[in-house]
């Protein structure tokens, strides 16, 4: 698994991996700006630096169990002059067992974490135990009804069945797609709300800039005309707890009822 992680982070340094990273770093960048709070922790994928425009004053990069292997890797780049703005990772942990107490997190982003996991509904699990009631988590993922979905799951049935002349894997083989409406009901299980999800990058699974540049029309053309068949998936959920109260601050004046209105006597 370790070796297919790493085909993963070797492939987002390919044309259409620079490609997708770029997307998903302007719908980071847009979706946390405004989120506040405290806390909050970015699991999984260092190549993207989600939090980076959101301003909680307590911001960690966690890596997965899986990915220790390349935490000296990433730290290297922290320390190098090529990417000095990447954040330092501050813990490897088991994503389905997170080393946080309850509701003491505002914010989590999994880019990609879900897929790479063993078991994706326990981390859900997991995030949804430390985060604090109407917290915020941000995920992405692969979409497997895109032409990159479909096309990676044509080249993984041929595989197995061992059929000649079928196209290579365009991503590495490494995770489970998991749809977005599959992503939605886990979510509604355990009491989460979709505030927004989008989806992106419509081209093609070209390889090479030359034709990502010239199939640039159809992001535009996608997002009008077939906007679910998009490679990648973007979902913003909150945490709702059942009977909770949400209380203004106690600085807000009240207002003052009106007195009522006295009846005058009439004279003569």
């Amino acid at each position: 698994m370790t070796e297919k992680l790493t085909g993963l982070t070797e492939w987002f340094q390919t044309p259409p991996g620079r490609y997708l990273l770029g997307w998903e770093q302007t719908q980071f960048d847009l979706a946390v700006a405004d989120l506040f709070g405290y806390n909050a922790m970015q699991l999984g994928l260092p190549e993207l630096q989600t939090l980076q425009a959101n301003r909680m004053p307590h911001r960690w990069l966690a890596l997965p169990e899986e990915l220790q292997s390349l935490v000296a890797q990433a730290a290297q780049a922290v320390d190098s002059n090529e990417q000095p703005q990447r954040m330092r990772v501050a813990l490897v942990t088991d994503a389905a067992a997170l080393p946080f107490p309850a509701a003491s997190l505002d914010l989590v982003v999994l880019p990609h974490t879900l897929e790479l996991s063993a078991d994706p509904h326990q981390v859900l699990r997991e995030v949804e135990r430390v985060l604090v009631p109407e917290g915020r988590v941000v995920i992405s993922g692969f979409n497997p009804g895109s032409l990159w979905g479909l096309r990676q799951g044509r080249a993984r049935l041929s595989g197995r069945v061992g059929v000649l002349g079928t196209p290579d894997l365009f991503l590495p083989d490494a995770g489970e797609f998991i749809g977005p409406w599959r992503l939605r009901d886990w979510l509604r299980l355990l009491s989460f709300e979709v505030e927004s999800d989008r989806f992106g990058c419509y081209r093609p699974a070209m390889t090479t800039d030359k034709w990502l540049q010239r199939m640039a029309w159809m992001d535009r053309a996608g997002a009008r005309w077939w906007p679910i068949f998009g490679a990648v998936y973007f979902v913003v959920a909150v945490k709702r707890v059942r009977g909770m109260r949400l209380l203004g601050p106690s600085w807000k004046p009240r207002r003052v009822a009106s007195p009522a209105p006295v009846p005058v006597a009439n004279r003569r």
